[in-house]
C-alpha cells in the first residue's frame, strides 16, 4: 500500500472544527448501534439456512446441490427487485420503507419453518431475496446522506461489522438453538427459522416510530448542528453540468466504473456468501462434533472479520485511499483461501477461513465509500442500487459453486480455490476504476 497518497475525494478532509467532529461523533453514536442491531436481524435471517441444514437436509433428504441453490435463491430474488425497492425508498423515505422490507421479510423468514420439499424450499429463499433487496442498498443511502464524506468508509465499516458479528452471536445461538428437543411438533431447524424471525418484525414498529429520514428531521440535533451538518453534506455534492443534470437515472448501466464495481462486488460476494453458508458443513466435515460445538467454532472466522473490517476501515478514511485497501484486502483473503484449501485438519482450516473473511470483509468499508465520488442525485441511488443488485449475483454463485464442488469430489477444496481466483480478479479489476483526479493512487 503506497505510504503517501492523496485522498479519494478532494472534499474528505478530516472535520474542521470542534463542532463538526462533535455533529460525527453524534451521529455515531446516535445512528450506528440502532442499525448495526437491524444489519443483525437481516444478515442473520439470510445465513441461517447455513446452520439450519445441519439438521434439515437429513430430515427432509436434501441433497448437497439441492441446498446450494436454494442458498443462492436468495440471491437471484435480491438481484430482481433491489433496484425498484431503491427507487421506491427515494420516493416514500426510509422510515416508511424500511418498515415495509422489514415486516415482509420477518414474515418470509419465519415461514421457511414450512419447508418440506425442494421446491418450496427455492420458493421461500427467493421470496426472502425479493423482501430483503431494498435493505441493504437502502442502508449504504441513508448513511451517506447523514455522514460527511471524510468519516463514511469507517462509519460503513461499523455499520458492516453486524454482519461478521451476527455469525458471532448467530452461531452461538443457532447452534443452541438446534439442540432443542421436539417440542410443539416442531424440529430445531423450524425452531430456528421461528425464533430468529420474529425480530425482523417486532423491529419495523420500531423502525416506523424511531428513524428520521434526513438531518433536518432530527430532533436530537440542535438547530445549529442541523444547519451545520447540511452544509458539510452540501458542500461536498459535486456540481453537475447541465447535460449531466438532465440525463436520466438509467445512465449509470452505461457507466464503466460502476460496471466496474458491480464486477469487484461480485468477486466479494462469491467468497462472502460461500464461505459463511457452508461454514458450518465445512466445520463438521472436519470432525464429528454437536451443532452447539459447530456453533462456536463458527464464531472465530467472524470475530476475526470484524475487527480486520474495522481496522481497514479507519485507517481508508485516516488516509483518505480507497482502492488499495480495496485490492490488499482480496489479495490476503485469496492467500488465505489457498490455506484454507490445502489443509486437512480443523486449526489450519479455521485460521485460513478465518483470515479470508477478514479479507473479504475489510473490503467493504473502503469500498462502499467509492460510489459517493463518483455518483450524484438519483443517480447514487440508481448506481448503488445496481453495483449491489450484480454484485449479490455473488451470493448465488458463491453457494452454488461449494456445493456442487462438495457433491462432484466429496470435499471444498476445488470450491475454495475457485473462490481465491475470484478474489484476485477483484483485486485486479478495482485498481482499474477511473476515481476523481484526486485519488489516482
Amino acid at each position: 500500500m503506497p505510504a503517501n497518497v492523496i485522498p479519494s475525494n478532494p472534499s474528505a478532509t478530516p472535520p474542521s472544527s470542534d463542532l463538526e467532529s462533535s455533529i460525527v461523533s453524534k451521529l455515531t453514536r446516535r445512528l450506528l448501534p440502532f442499525l448495526f442491531l437491524l444489519y443483525i436481524v437481516a444478515y442473520l435471517d439470510r445465513i441461517n439456512v447455513g446452520f439450519a441444514k445441519l439438521q434439515m437436509s437429513g430430515q427432509l433428504h436434501f441433497s448437497e446441490a439441492v441446498y446450494g441453490l436454494a442458498a443462492g435463491m436468495f440471491f437471484a430474488g435480491y438481484f430482481c427487485f433491489q433496484l425498484p425497492s431503491n427507487l421506491i425508498l427515494v420516493k416514500i423515505g426510509a422510515r416508511r420503507w424500511i418498515s415495509v422490507i422489514m415486516l415482509a421479510w420477518g414474515a418470509v423468514s419465519v415461514s421457511m419453518m414450512l419447508v418440506t420439499t425442494p421446491r418450496s424450499f427455492y420458493m421461500l429463499r427467493f421470496l426472502l431475496g425479493v423482501t430483503e433487496a431494498g435493505f441493504f442498498p437502502g442502508m449504504i443511502l441513508y448513511l451517506r446522506s447523514w455522514f460527511p464524506a471524510a468519516a463514511r468508509a469507517r462509519a460503513f465499516a461499523l455499520f458492516m461489522t453486524a454482519g461478521p458479528l451476527s455469525g458471532v452471536f448467530g452461531g452461538v445461538i443457532s447452534g443452541a438453538i438446534l439442540s432443542f428437543p421436539h417440542k410443539a411438533g416442531l424440529a430445531g431447524w423450524q425452531w430456528l427459522f421461528l425464533l430468529e424471525g420474529l425480530p425482523a418484525i417486532v423491529l419495523a414498529i420500531v423502525v416506523f416510530f424511531h428513524l428520521a429520514d434526513a438531518p433536518k428531521d432530527a430532533h436530537w440535533l440542535s438547530g445549529q448542528e442541523r444547519a451545520c451538518l447540511e452544509r458539510m453534506l452540501t458542500g461536498e455534492r459535486k456540481p453537475l453540468s447541465s447535460e449531466a443534470s438532465e440525463a436520466p437515472w438509467w445512465v449509470v448501466f452505461l457507466d464503466p466504473s460502476v460496471l466496474l464495481l458491480g464486477l469487484v462486488y461480485f468477486c466479494l460476494n462469491t467468497s462472502s456468501y460461500g464461505i459463511s453458508l457452508w461454514l458450518p458443513s465445512v466445520l463438521s466435515q472436519l470432525a464429528s462434533r454437536t451443532n452447539f460445538a459447530v456453533g462456536l467454532l463458527s464464531a472465530i472466522p467472524y470475530l476475526v472479520a470484524a475487527v480486520g473490517m474495522v481496522l481497514v476501515g479507519s485507517h481508508s478514511d485516516r488516509t483518505g485511499e480507497r482502492r488499495w485497501h480495496v485490492a490488499g484486502s482480496a489479495l490476503v483473503a485469496a492467500c488465505a483461501l489457498v490455506l484454507a484449501a490445502a489443509s486437512n485438519s480443523t486449526i489450519p482450516v479455521v485460521l485460513g477461513l478465518s483470515f479470508a473473511m477478514m479479507g473479504v470483509s475489510s473490503m467493504v468499508g473502503p469500498f462502499w465509500a467509492m460510489p459517493g465520488s463518483l455518483l450524484s442525485g438519483v443517480r447514487a441511488s440508481a448506481g448503488i442500487a445496481l453495483i449491489n443488485s450484480v454484485g449479490n449475483l455473488g451470493g448465488f454463485a458463491g453457494p452454488s459453486i461449494l456445493g456442487l464442488a462438495r457433491t462432484s469430489s466429496g470435499n471444498f477444496k476445488s470450491g475454495l480455490l475457485i473462490l481465491a481466483c475470484g478474489m484476485v480478479l477483484g483485486a485486479v479489476v478495482v485498481l482499474l476504476v477511473r476515481m476523481p483526479d484526486a485519488s489516482r493512487t
